[in-house]
């Protein structure tokens, strides 16, 4: 069904001047939005930050980002990865952890657990049966809990037996966990339906087996917005389906992500969230899958400390990764930051000290709020506070950053397949 040599022109055309293109988007638009609510965060309700919960997304972001490489290799061939990416062993939570699990249509958005993911609700078949679904540009699947889990208790769980649309298709689907556990299900075709979008047999999975961490996770499962190049189905993700099937009236979806009012807008921009021109910048590589742009730099306080580096957008992740060196270099810029966990890449610094700190790619300077950039005390009462950007090796190559809702929420993102390109504007 995906493509060694269909839907993206097989060639590595890298594009990384990243010179942007302004467009004002001044049509009125007729999209879809589904509210998003955020659950979940890096700090714990006293303000301090949360370790242990860092520590838990960084692992499960290395094993993302490696499921996303050994699928890439399978669905396109290795030629595909991007500049410097290589397959990583399994990353795992350290010895003190394990075991210890304490939208054109917008689709309103729920911050769940303050920051760590943004989650809204789908429905699967034919009557609806309805999920709340952490929505991805990370990856490119869309799976949920099956009602023959038994392991995935507090979830909404698909029962197939309860859709006239379902239909149970060959093949399996598997992910790995840091603590050394597996998730895993079978495939089906379904009517999905995300705000108004309607996409007809679309390929999911609904897992039978899932670690127990998914107990007390607050979404029932993973939509994935990536490229097709980037599935462990190795089938067409949801938007590009509804897409095919002119479900969406243009081939954009746009976030919006903030302490109220968050959404994903399926089918193109809502132009009531931005002011302004969307400035649009080209993906480096039309094969790689990943929302990955080019040319980027960052500032701090005016002062440009890193710049040339490549960027994925990836709304499931929280705190901003770098290459550990190219952290390091960072953090060397920063008044007053000391190292605060050497094994994660973390640093501090006081916490009436942070910077203003901006990302650009050739055109405006996009700033991040101390407020955001702060995840919060080393401890109770301290002066120190932990900053979001870790040094990590996420197997994307050397010289690629990752950036999450630490920055999204700074600004109106556009993801665009139409234009391959990743667009950014001022939030209204």
């Amino acid at each position: 069904m995906l493509f060694k040599a269909t839907f993206f022109t097989v060639t590595l055309a890298l594009l990384s001047a990243a010179t942007p293109v302004l467009l004002d988007e001044t049509a009125v638009s007729t999209g879809i939005r589904v509210p998003l609510h955020k659950r979940g965060s890096l700090r714990n309700a006293g303000g301090v930050f949360d370790y242990e919960k860092t520590v838990r997304e960084l692992v499960k972001l290395k094993n993302k980002h490696r499921q996303n490489l050994i699928n890439l290799e399978r669905n396109v061939g290795r030629q595909a990865f991007p500049a410097g990416a290589e397959v990583k062993a399994l990353a795992s939570l350290p010895a003190t952890l394990l075991g210890n699990s304490s939208k054109r249509g917008g689709v309103p958005l729920t911050d769940q657990l303050d920051d760590l993911e943004w989650t809204g609700p789908i429905t699967i078949g034919k009557p609806g049966q309805t999920f709340t679904i952490d929505f991805d540009t990370g990856s490119s699947d869309l799976w949920v809990a099956s009602v023959s889990c038994r392991s995935c208790k507090n979830h909404s769980l698909y029962d197939p037996k309860k859709s006239s649309s379902s239909r149970k298709v060959n093949g399996t689907f598997s992910i790995e966990y840091g603590d050394g556990s597996s998730a895993s299900g079978g495939r089906y075709n379904d009517t999905v339906t995300v705000g108004g979008v309607v996409a007809k047999s679309q390929t999911f999975a609904a897992v039978t087996k899932d670690s127990s961490a998914f107990t007390d996770d607050p979404s029932d499962g993973v939509l994935g917005l990536a490229f097709p190049a980037l599935s462990n189905l190795n089938a067409r993700p949801f938007f590009f389906t509804a897409l095919a099937q002119g479900a969406a009236p243009e081939g954009a979806f746009a976030f919006k992500l903030a302490q109220s009012g968050s959404e994903l807008f399926i089918g193109g921009t809502n132009k009531s969230l931005y002011a302004g021109a969307i400035e649009y910048h080209p993906l480096s590589s039309t094969v790689s899958g990943f929302w990955q742009i080019g040319g980027a730099s960052v500032s701090v306080q005016g002062r440009k400390v890193a710049s040339g580096f490549e960027t994925v957008i990836d709304s499931g992740s929280t705190i901003i990764t770098a290459p550990p060196a190219a952290a390091k270099a960072f953090w060397s810029g920063v008044k007053g930051a000391k190292v605060y966990d050497e094994d994660q890449g973390l640093w501090s610094l006081p916490c009436d000290a942070f910077p203003e700190v901006a990302f650009s790619w050739g055109g405006k300077a996009w700033t991040i709020s101390p407020e955001d950039f702060n995840a919060g005390q080393t401890e109770p009462g301290s002066k120190d506070c932990v900053g979001a950007l870790a040094g990590s090796d996420l197997g994307l190559g050397n010289n690629t950053w990752l950036l999450g809702d630490t920055f999204m929420k700074s600004v109106y993102s556009v993801f665009s397949v139409e234009k391959k390109a990743i667009g950014f504007a001022k939030l209204a």
